[in-house]
């Protein structure tokens, strides 16, 4: 069995965060392996015909300051941990970020949680988790938060 000493963790900073960390952590920490948590930000492109206002740039920006002040504040609670941990913010579709990151990375494992979206949600924005495991450049572990 290949040796996990890398995962990347996305995060969302929705209310299942704190869960999918703490199961992220739990696993990392029987591997003996790094943390590099990850969140990506919407850039909104595709949408140009229907949001061409420039607030949304500005917003985009307010939203990578806040974004990396969320993640430095999660590296800090955990910096103590023997394995290490780092983070990292990017704008764009968050699973092609994810992929990319885990790529540069050298990830060897991503730990991600699912929102269980269903129906017309999926069928539209499609599953940020299910694009992740189908096009990783590492096995993927997927949680489900609301279990």
């Amino acid at each position: 069995m290949a040796e996990i000493k890398k995962v990347v963790v996305p995060v969302d900073f929705s209310s299942t965060t704190d869960k999918v960390v703490d199961y992220a952590m739990s696993v990392a920490d029987k591997l003996g392996a790094e943390v590099l948590f990850f969140h990506a930000i919407n850039d909104f492109q595709g949408y140009d015909m229907m949001l061409v206002h420039p607030s949304f740039i500005g917003m985009t920006k307010d939203l990578e300051k806040e974004s990396k002040e969320r993640i430095n504040a999660l590296v800090e609670e955990y910096k103590e941990r023997e394995y290490g941990v780092g983070g990292d913010v990017a704008i764009g579709d968050a699973a092609e970020e994810i992929i990319k990151y885990a790529q540069e990375q050298n990830a060897d494992m991503i730990i991600i949680g699912t929102h269980g979206v269903k129906g017309l949600e999926k069928i539209l924005m499609g599953s940020t988790a299910e694009r992740v495991v189908k096009n990783a450049p590492c096995p993927v572990l997927v949680f489900n938060p609301f279990k």
